[in-house]
């Protein structure tokens, strides 16, 4: 029934969005009381009259052969790539594909993509997929995908054309900022499978780094078990970095690990009845753990909820870069058993009642990506390389065995090193000592 009621809705806004334009006119000329159902219902007929003809026009006069059939799908597919870059007409090859990607093994490049003043951006490359591996990096505007244009190109055209079989060869033509011309990238598909979370300590402390690249089923899950595996942490680097989004639930019962009580997020949308408002619980919280979340361009939809909840909540510092901006909600509304509509039906507020849709979440410290600047010590680099020649003069009496135990440990933790190589981490770090002093202090 509920699926029945969204889709109703969805033809009725359509139709009261097409006369809208006449019903705002007679408003403005008379200046007086709302229209009546009459009136309305005249405009309606007369928007609907007008959309007619112009069907009937065109199959008529048009220099190419048309049908209704093809005429009524295209001017579907242009009303909903009006409405806002996440809407959009699926016909049955379009839903088909859609179905597959959900419910199927496929090979892809392991990139989420969304529309940026028109442009096909790069939201982000997910952790160790071929996009990644092939230098992908969020805020990419993909200029062509083989010898194709995407100008004019939507969403789901796009992701159909770099979804194919594993192993075979894609070619993307990038523009990056800062870069002087476009780049040519080549990627082979791969099947797409990632661990959503994982986990590392930072070297010589107690603070435990959690990494987050999407909101699949287990992210909560497997938070939780990081957080118990690890009882003797006195920080957390939550890092959000490059996440394009996922699973609502997931997103809220997130926040609700670090948070006890108040609004989480709210959905807001045209129909009361779809408004929700999703508040956090006391049990099993870790609402006194020192934490900071690293965020980018690449943080999006459900990444966005996350660290915005917890920076309204004033429960963490947000480090990194401005986020992407995406805070609407979609349904996929099938039309009969082939084709479907996919529909912007809400949008997500933050417990301030702030909008994350097109304006993003600004860090409380703004970090530009690098390496940290540090003055090189001569006789520090000397140590450091006699100390590797002599752990490969060791690797050559034991075997690989030193070799394995060391790559074992370097897994699960962040090194001294590693740390210099992002400055946006470093902060986190910094910043996380100045939260545990302050807690001490209080």
């Amino acid at each position: 029934m509920k699926q029945k009621r969204y889709m109703t809705l969805g033809f009725l806004s359509t139709i009261v969005a097409a006369s809208l334009f006449a019903s705002s006119t007679v408003l403005a000329k008379s200046n007086a009381v709302a229209p009546s159902s009459h009136a309305i219902a005249q405009d309606r007929l007369a928007a609907l009259a007008k959309y007619t003809k112009v069907i009937q026009t065109i199959e008529q006069y048009y220099v190419d052969d048309t049908n209704i059939t093809g005429i009524v799908d295209k001017s579907l597919e242009g009303l909903m790539s009006n409405l806002d870059a996440h809407s959009s007409f699926m016909d049955m090859k379009k839903y088909k594909d859609m179905q597959i990607q959900t419910n199927g093994e496929f090979g892809g490049l392991g990139i989420t993509v969304g529309m940026r003043e028109g442009a096909l951006t790069v939201i982000s490359p997910i952790d160790d997929t071929p996009a990644d591996k092939a230098g992908i990096k969020s805020g990419d505007i993909i200029l062509k995908i083989n010898d194709k244009s995407t100008l004019n190109m939507t969403i789901d055209e796009a992701v159909n054309i770099m979804r194919g079989k594993p192993k075979t060869k894609i070619t993307l033509t990038v523009v990056r900022k800062d870069t002087p011309k476009p780049l040519t990238i080549d990627i082979i598909r791969d099947i797409i499978k990632v661990d959503s979370v994982y986990t590392k300590t930072i070297e010589n402390s107690n603070t435990l780094y959690i990494r987050v690249s999407s909101f699949d089923k287990k992210v909560v899950d497997g938070v939780a078990k990081a957080l118990k595996k690890h009882p003797k942490a006195d920080g957390v680097a939550l890092d959000l970095r490059n996440n394009p989004g996922g699973l609502l639930n997931q997103a809220v019962g997130l926040v609700n690990l670090f948070v006890d009580k108040g609004v989480i997020v709210t959905q807001k949308g045209r129909v009361e009845s779809e408004n929700q408002i999703y508040n956090a619980t006391m049990a099993g919280t870790y609402k006194d753990l020192p934490l900071v979340v690293l965020v980018n361009g690449g943080s999006a939809s459900a990444s966005e909820i996350v660290s915005g909840a917890l920076q309204d909540h004033k429960r963490a510092v947000l480090i990194g870069e401005k986020t992407f901006g995406k805070g609407s909600v979609q349904v996929i509304l099938p039309i009969g058993h082939e084709e479907a509509l996919r529909l912007t039906i809400a949008r997500y507020y933050l417990p301030s009642g702030r909008t994350i849709q097109a304006k993003g979440v600004v860090p409380d410290i703004e970090v530009y990506p690098g390496a940290v600047p540090v003055e090189k010590n001569e006789f520090m680099i000397k140590e450091k390389d006699l100390k590797k020649h002599l752990e490969g003069e060791l690797q050559k009496l034991s075997g690989d065995t030193l070799k394995k135990e060391k790559d074992k440990i370097n897994k699960k933790v962040i090194s001294e090193d590693d740390i210099l190589k992002d400055i946006q981490l470093k902060t986190a770090i910094d910043s996380l000592k100045i939260l545990k002093l302050t807690q001490k202090g209080n």
